[in-house]
């Protein structure tokens, strides 16, 4: 489909880079996906987080124009894509995004042309398959490429602001942006797919202009600097660049996916799955992603919690156990990528997998007992082609006494066609929640657990004469005294 250089992945991150050194950019390494020193983030979801200084006014940097590939988790928030991780082929948990930034420096012209050599001159993208879309004011944007390119000009596309306008926040820095996308039909007819969320027309860059500052009433005041900042998803460009129909067909999953049906005996096939096989497609694809996501994180500094990120990795954890137990993976099953740090990454995610492996299985004949029942009963029916809602209180119970995440549960119902009442499950946490601050603090003689109430059993420390000091806020390991 395309006349490209055949590039491996490492090759096509390395080509991004040194084409915008060449153009005067600093190279700036990847900040950690753990930020630690953002309190408003779980996550590093985007290559502008550690620039966001830079582009609310309150930092400076020694350079104009900045060129890296950033590693990104996206799992809650606004950003979220965990429900299509797996389902899709082009949509992960965690991922690379190439970017190119400019402060204060060059604007949308330069932007726009330097993108264009980059895809058809360097890389022989044909022209002919890709689409530009501007925001529906953004006269600048269109004019730079129809002029700044050979682009075909009736495939430069006008969209509104929920596809082409770019916000930090709901005030602050904003601006307009402008999207490349790919046709991947084979007769390039592609048109009407332009952000219709078809995967045969696919976002493959999004450069964004930040030129307005946003305030508490909604006005837009143009910022005394204007900004550049660009994307690009990397696993996407590998799939276009290496000629493949998945992300998870390219040299940065294969090995992966290679592995997991080596442990597991199951075949991946891929393009054209259906039935059973789509099935177990889903699930290896689940895994694959879902360890490159722990393995990065960890070694970045995270650690599965009960709170805050640690527990979204914590969720992230079960749900890529729960798909192995799809597999037939009833051990704990471990594939990193990364050397250094590896000793610690395997012992984080061996501990997890085994605290939750022992009540994954009696966690699972309770929800499909529950799920049997209420199809039998019909209860809660909702149309044609609903089985019934899964009681929250049975979900809230799966949760607290085995560790299954509500979205674990969640997934499990809609596979049977089921939806879960979650109104009733927050209420119940909720409940759980105010007890805890009325208790005020832990009794004399129980110990602290992060976990489920099978493992408090484990380790109740009643009639023990002891004394402990919390050392977390300071450190991750401590020496510490077996008391029995």
């Amino acid at each position: 489909m395309f006349n490209t250089p055949m590039m491996n992945s490492k090759e096509i991150r390395k080509s991004f880079i040194h084409f915008f050194e060449r153009r005067g950019h600093t190279i700036v390494p990847s900040a950690p996906v753990i930020p630690h020193d953002d309190p408003t983030l779980l996550f590093t979801n985007a290559g502008m987080n550690q620039f966001k200084d830079v582009f609310l006014g309150t930092g400076r940097r020694e350079y104009k124009r900045a060129v890296n590939s950033q590693k990104c988790i996206r799992v809650s928030g606004k950003h979220n894509d965990l429900e299509e991780v797996g389902r899709d082929t082009y949509h992960h948990t965690f991922f690379e995004m190439l970017g190119n930034w400019s402060f204060g420096d060059y604007y949308k012209k330069e932007a726009i042309a330097w993108a264009w050599e980059l895809l058809t001159k360097e890389w022989k993208l044909d022209p002919a398959r890709l689409y530009a879309t501007v925001f529906e004011t953004d006269d600048e944007a269109e004019r730079g490429w129809k002029e700044m390119t050979t682009i075909d000009h009736s495939h430069v596309l006008r969209f509104g602001k929920k596809d082409n306008f770019w916000e930090m926040g709901e005030t602050g820095p904003c601006g307009p942006c402008s999207e490349v996308h790919i046709d991947l039909t084979p007769d390039r007819s592609g048109l009407n797919l332009v952000n219709a969320g078809d995967p045969r027309v696919m976002e493959i860059w999004n450069l964004v202009f930040i030129q307005y500052n946003r305030d508490e009433k909604g006005n837009l005041t143009p910022l005394p600097a204007k900004h550049v900042d660009t994307g690009m998803g990397y696993e996407r460009m590998c799939a276009v660049l290496q000629g493949k129909k998945s992300n998870y067909d390219t040299d940065l999953f294969a090995p992966i996916i290679e592995r997991i049906c080596e442990i597991t005996e199951k075949r991946y096939q891929g393009e054209h799955a259906s039935g059973t096989q789509l099935e177990t497609d889903i699930a290896i694809r689940v895994v694959a992603d879902h360890v490159r996501m722990l393995t990065f994180s960890i070694a970045d500094g995270g650690i599965p919690s009960n709170e805050g990120r640690g527990y979204v990795m914590r969720r992230i954890l079960r749900r890529a156990a729960r798909f192995g137990r799809n597999l037939g993976m009833h051990q704990p099953f471990l594939f990193p990528e990364i050397r250094e740090k590896q000793e610690h990454i395997e012992r984080v995610i061996k501990g997890e997998e085994e605290s939750f492996n022992s009540t994954l299985d009696r966690g699972l004949e309770i929800f499909e007992s529950v799920a049997r029942r209420v199809a039998g009963s019909g209860t809660g029916t909702r149309g044609p082609g609903s089985r019934g809602v899964f009681p929250g209180e049975e979900a809230f119970k799966l949760y607290d006494t085995f560790g299954f995440p509500l979205d674990l549960t969640e997934l499990m119902a809609q596979e049977r066609g089921m939806s879960v009442d979650a109104a009733a499950f927050h209420a119940l946490m909720e409940e759980q929640r105010a007890r805890s601050r009325s208790e005020g603090s832990t009794p004399a003689g129980r110990a602290i657990i992060s976990g489920t109430k099978e493992d408090a059993r484990k380790f109740d420390t009643s009639g023990i004469e002891h004394r402990a000091t919390f050392v977390g806020y300071d450190a991750y390991e401590s020496e510490a005294k077996v008391l029995r």
